[in-house]
């Protein structure tokens, strides 16, 4: 029997402590509009371009699940660029650029996330 299970990512879920200020502080960095709605009280859907998506959720949140490994990558077409929009935004940068390809960092909730360069 084949597999009816596609290859193809949907969507990664972040625990979050705040929707809201989880919602804003993503959007921003970003550089995507915060009016999108909070659903049951607890989700929010990051807008997204590609097939994969990104759901902010509040109610999985526990400080001991957060990702303490980059679980999502973020693409950019300048590093460099990149590494100094976040620093200038005060994001917790957790490494320095590595090998001219990628950086880690924190969000908020001290989720760890990487921005590699495509």
């Amino acid at each position: 029997m084949s597999s009816p299970i596609q290859n193809q990512i949907q969507t990664v879920f972040i625990p979050v402590s705040s929707i809201e200020a989880a919602r804003d502080w993503y959007c921003d960095i970003l550089g995507v509009p915060a009016d999108g709605e909070i659903l049951h009280g607890h989700l929010f859907i990051l807008p997204m371009k590609g097939s994969a998506g990104i759901i902010l959720d509040s109610r999985i949140y526990a400080p001991d699940h957060v990702f303490r490994i980059p679980a999502v990558q973020l693409l950019t077409d300048d590093i460099e660029k990149s590494y100094v929009y976040m620093k200038e935004r005060n994001v917790e940068l957790v490494t320095e650029i590595q090998y001219n390809q990628w950086f880690n960092f924190k969000d908020p909730d001290g989720n760890m996330l990487m921005i590699c360069k495509c």
